[in-house]
């Protein structure tokens, strides 16, 4: 193992500092027995031997990257992929009947019976750019930037509750305790700004299935978790000063907190203390940096009506806005989690919703990215946590009819920048949108994908916990190197 390996596969000792373990022990083999039994037993409230200061260091990745930042519009909820890029003109011939049972299996529903009957595309598709990228009628704007952006037509994943999708597809694990993509890409990268964090999230609709597993740090040192920052308003509740609480005061308060947390850090030797110094600094910088991000008085009345964004309403356009506002100021990576597309009833009522409020937005990022020459370098990605079926919901006691329930089996997501070819559609689903049948991708493979764009062999960017060494694609994933340039 080389240095640059052992870079990506620090150690997590779990184990508390030297000069602590002396101290407590003194020179008795009884209590160098005892303390070795306290270490094991307060094991799991200790994280990595790596200082905050460290952590945030900006470095370099295995290979010379194609992107350097990632912002993922996560549309939780999973958007029905055929009424808005696959489209199955077969579908609209059964509508109304059964699939056949050769296609769908031992597949089992959440919602509906295997034989539910077919429901056919709810809106017309037309062709876009000189790609000829196939697009809904309710996505436009996002035809606009066809030429742009490569349309994955074969993801599937493992999971059919939202939850576990949404986590599975952060973190490479279906359940919470994994470290999410943003924080191995903190990990691996540093980060190239001291004024903001360099993982930030931000929502946009009701509610996030899978909650603050999505973005947490999981087994990593928790400065790596993401930062969760509100859309209107202040970023972040309470980094304010109270009234009587004057700039000197403040400042005075937090060197006198710094010194407390440092002598503690001398003795115990805990890193999440350093991660709590840090943190304190960091709402310091925010008080000043927070307020200027958010002031949109200095974008162009131009960008911010092609955004289709009100500065001072919360809104999808807004949180795009502030996503291109970031990557400026040096955050590694960005969520927006945009809530909503979940169609067990009204499909098409839901799609129509969801596209009024994000479609011209998403869009205008990519063409924003692209004229302020950001985007070659920036990983844009958009998709849910799977697809919906081609058979339709209607449920009488739930108040359903004319929806779709949850498919793993095959949906849709697309990327742009950082790497990605433009103007590509890639991989294939059956004439009834039910199974991938050209170049699958799998979960695993968009994560090790992603990670090679940001400079990374995903078998490499690891962590050693509890005895092995753990990675975003856990045991399984390939580059998908025909979405490369």
């Amino acid at each position: 193992m080389n240095c640059h390996d052992k870079l990506y596969s620090r150690s997590n000792p779990r184990v508390n500092s030297r000069r602590w373990f002396l101290k407590e022990c003194g020179l008795g083999l009884g209590k160098i027995a005892s303390a070795s039994l306290l270490a094991n037993a307060f094991a799991p409230c200790f994280g990595a031997a790596i200082s905050a200061e460290d952590a945030l260091k900006p470095r370099k990745p295995h290979f010379t990257p194609t992107a350097k930042r990632v912002i993922h519009l996560f549309m939780a909820g999973a958007p029905s992929q055929l009424d808005l890029f696959d489209y199955k003109p077969e579908l609209a011939k059964l509508e109304g009947k059964p699939l056949p049972p050769s296609v769908i299996g031992g597949q089992r529903y959440a919602f509906i019976r295997p034989d539910a009957a077919v429901l056919g595309p709810r809106f017309k598709f037309s062709k876009y750019g000189q790609c000829g990228a196939e697009f809904s009628e309710m996505l436009p704007h996002l035809g606009e930037v066809a030429d742009d952006i490569c349309v994955i037509k074969s993801m599937h994943t493992d999971q059919f509750n939202h939850a576990p999708a949404q986590i599975f597809l952060n973190t490479g694990f279906a359940r919470p305790g994994r470290p999410s993509l943003g924080s191995w890409v903190f990990y691996g990268l540093g980060s190239e700004t001291q004024d903001l964090p360099a993982f930030v999230v931000m929502s946009t609709g009701a509610g996030i299935s899978g909650g603050s597993a999505n973005w947490s740090s999981g087994f990593l040192p928790s400065v790596y978790s993401g930062v969760r920052f509100r859309n209107q308003g202040d970023l972040i509740l309470n980094v304010g000063n109270p009234k009587g609480v004057d700039a000197k005061l403040q400042r005075d308060s937090l060197d006198l907190i710094d010194q407390l947390n440092r002598e503690h850090l001398g003795i115990v030797g805990d890193p999440e203390i350093e991660t709590r110094i840090a943190s304190y600094e960091m709402a310091y910088r925010l008080q000043t940096s927070a307020p200027e991000l958010m002031d949109l008085k200095s974008e162009s009345k131009s960008t911010l009506e092609m955004y289709g964004c009100d500065p001072d309403k919360a809104s999808f356009a807004r949180a795009c806005v502030l996503a291109r506002r970031m990557i400026e100021c040096g955050v590694r990576f960005i969520n927006i989690y945009h809530e909503g597309w979940d169609a067990h009833s009204d499909v098409a009522g839901n799609v129509k919703t969801n596209c009024g409020t994000t479609d011209k937005a998403a869009a205008a990022l990519i063409k924003d990215l692209k004229q302020r020459g950001l985007l070659n370098d920036t990983l844009v990605i958009w998709g849910g946590e799977f697809g919906r079926t081609p058979m339709v919901e209607s449920n009488a006691a739930l108040g359903r009819s004319l929806g779709r329930d949850h498919h793993p089996q095959a949906y849709t997501m697309w990327m742009a920048g950082g790497g990605i070819k433009g103007g590509l559609t890639y991989g294939a689903t059956d004439d009834l949108g039910f199974h991938v049948v050209e170049n699958p991708v799998h979960i695993h493979d968009l994560q090790a994908t992603i990670l090679h764009c940001l400079g990374f062999d995903h078998e490499r960017l690891t962590f050693s916990h509890q005895g092995r060494n753990f990675r975003l694609t856990d045991v399984q994933g390939n580059i998908v190197k025909d979405l490369l340039v």
